[in-house]
C-alpha cells in the first residue's frame, strides 16, 4: 500500500497529466471535430477533418474551435492524474510483481485496474465537458428532431442541471461504455511498455530519444484506438443524450445505441470520425508520452532518484 503514497507514483501522476493536458491545448480543434462527428446522426459521408474545422470557423467563428476548451482540460488532466497515479502505484505493489504472468499482461491487467478506477470517478467530468463542447452545434435524433437545451453557464451549472432535470445519476450516463473502454488506455500503456522495454533492451539501456518516444506513443494509441473505437461512438453518444425521446424516462442503452447506428447508418456509422480521431488522438498520445518521459526525467535527475 506504501508505494501508492510515494513521490515517485506522484512525480508520474503529474508528468503524466501535464503532458495530457498540454497537448490537448494543442490539438483541441481536432477533438472538437472529433465529437462532433461521432454525435452526428445525420451525415453518412464525412468530410475531410480541414472541411469540418473550416466549416465551423465560417458558420459559427473562429473561437468555437475552443467550445468546451477550459473543462475539457481540466477533465483531462483530473483524469490522467487519477489513472498514471493508479497505473504506477499498482504496478509497483509486491502482489501484482508476484502475478503469474509476463510483464506485458501484468500492465494489461493494471491498466485495466486503473482504468476503472479513473472511469467511476470523473465520468461526472467527462458527461459535463462533453455537453459544454457541443453547446452551438445543431444535433439531430434519426427523427430529424433537434436535440435542444438552454445554454449552460459553466460546469457547475452543467452538474447542478443534470442532477436536477434528468436525475444524479445522469452524471454517470456512458458509465457502462466507458468501463469497456478501459481496455484502450490498458493495450495502449501495454504495448507502450513493451516496446519501451525492447528498445531498451536492445540498446543496451540508453536513453531513448524524443522522436521514438513519440512514435512509440503515437503507434500504441493507434493500435488501443481501432481496437475500441464503436465503444467510444455509443459512449460519446450517451454523454451528450441518454434519453430516449424528451418527454419520455426511458433510457438508452449500449445495445440500443449499437442497433441504432447499424439500422440507420450501417457498419460504417460505428467508425465514423475514425479518420479524426486517428489523427487527434494518436497525436495527443505521441506529445503527451514525450512530454511526460521528459518531465519525468527531469524530476528524477534534479531528485537524484533512479527510475
Amino acid at each position: 500500500m506504501s508505494t501508492l503514497l510515494t513521490f515517485e507514483t506522484f512525480v508520474h501522476a503529474f508528468a503524466g497529466a501535464s503532458g495530457s493536458a498540454l497537448s490537448t491545448c494543442v490539438f483541441y480543434p481536432l477533438d472538437l471535430a472529433k465529437t462532433r462527428l461521432q454525435v452526428d446522426t445525420q451525415t453518412k459521408d464525412v468530410q475531410p477533418v480541414y472541411q469540418i474545422l473550416s466549416k465551423i470557423i465560417r458558420e459559427e467563428g473562429f473561437s468555437s474551435l475552443y467550445t468546451g476548451f477550459a473543462p475539457v482540460v481540466f477533465s483531462q488532466y483530473c483524469s490522467n492524474f487519477i489513472y498514471f497515479y493508479a497505473f504506477n502505484g499498482l504496478r509497483m505493489l509486491n502482489r501484482v510483481k508476484q502475478l503469474p504472468f509476463n510483464q506485458s499482461i501484468s500492465d494489461l491487467v493494471v491498466g485495466m485496474i486503473a482504468g476503472s478506477v479513473n472511469v467511476v470517478i470523473t465520468t461526472p467530468l467527462w458527461v459535463a465537458s462533453t455537453r459544454l463542447r457541443l453547446q452551438g452545434m445543431k444535433v439531430l435524433d434519426y427523427n430529424r428532431k433537434l436535440i435542444d437545451r438552454k445554454p449552460y453557464l459553466n460546469m457547475w451549472d452543467c452538474f447542478r442541471r443534470i442532477a436536477k432535470e434528468e436525475g444524479v445519476f445522469s452524471l454517470w450516463n456512458s458509465l457502462g461504455p466507458s468501463l469497456m473502454l478501459v481496455t484502450n488506455p490498458a493495450i495502449q500503456f501495454m504495448s507502450y511498455e513493451a516496446v519501451k522495454r525492447y528498445i531498451r533492451r536492445n540498446t543496451g539501456g540508453v536513453e531513448i530519444s524524443a522522436l521514438t518516444i513519440f512514435l512509440m506513443g503515437a503507434i500504441s494509441k493507434a493500435i488501443a484506438t481501432v481496437l475500441t473505437y464503436p465503444i467510444q461512438i455509443v459512449q460519446a453518444r450517451l454523454r451528450h443524450n441518454a434519453s430516449v425521446d424528451d418527454n419520455s424516462k426511458r433510457r438508452r442503452t449500449v445495445i440500443n445505441i449499437f442497433r441504432e447506428i447499424l439500422r440507420h447508418e450501417g457498419f460504417r456509422g460505428l467508425f465514423k470520425g475514425l479518420e479524426t480521431k486517428l489523427l487527434q488522438t494518436v497525436l495527443s498520445a505521441a506529445l503527451m508520452f514525450t512530454i511526460y518521459e521528459k518531465i519525468i526525467a527531469f524530476v528524477f535527475w534534479v531528485t537524484r532518484i533512479k527510475k
